[in-house]
């Protein structure tokens, strides 16, 4: 089965550009008939690939290895790239979550900290003149 570049671009919802892109970084082929793209089953499935690895945070260069390596015949060898790949994507993302955790306890943290602190500070404030006036002169 062929697609166009329409075809492609509704179906996985990326513009025509990102699929020019594709093609200029090399990580898709599309055959050509005049100035017109003519995209296979192979270039939908890498597609499908390029999307997915994008969507996990893998880079241009680690989703190309990824797809070079479904030029070997070795499945396992294919797992292994992908895999190891994912692994590392996957350990990052969970360093970032730790920190991201972090800071959401630093900054609940600071909230509650800061609202008990006006709480604290403005309440001689709410008091009458006389009252802030004994404050400052120490006569209760």
């Amino acid at each position: 089965m062929t697609y166009t570049i329409t075809d492609l671009a509704n179906e996985f919802g990326i513009t025509h550009r990102a699929l020019r892109f594709y093609e200029e970084k090399g990580l898709i082929e599309p055959a050509r008939k005049g100035q017109t793209r003519i995209y296979s089953d192979r270039d939908r499935t890498r597609l499908r690939l390029i999307i997915n690895g994008r969507d996990v945070g893998l880079t241009l260069y680690e989703i190309r290895q990824i797809l070079d390596s479904y030029r070997k015949d070795d499945v396992t060898e294919q797992n292994r790239i992908a895999v190891e790949f994912f692994r590392r994507r996957l350990a990052a993302v969970k360093e970032q979550r730790a920190r991201v955790d972090d800071q959401i306890d630093r900054l609940e943290e600071a909230c509650e900290r800061l609202a008990g602190e006006d709480i604290e500070a403005s309440a001689p404030r709410r008091g009458s003149r006389s009252r802030q006036a004994e404050l400052r002169t120490g006569t209760h």
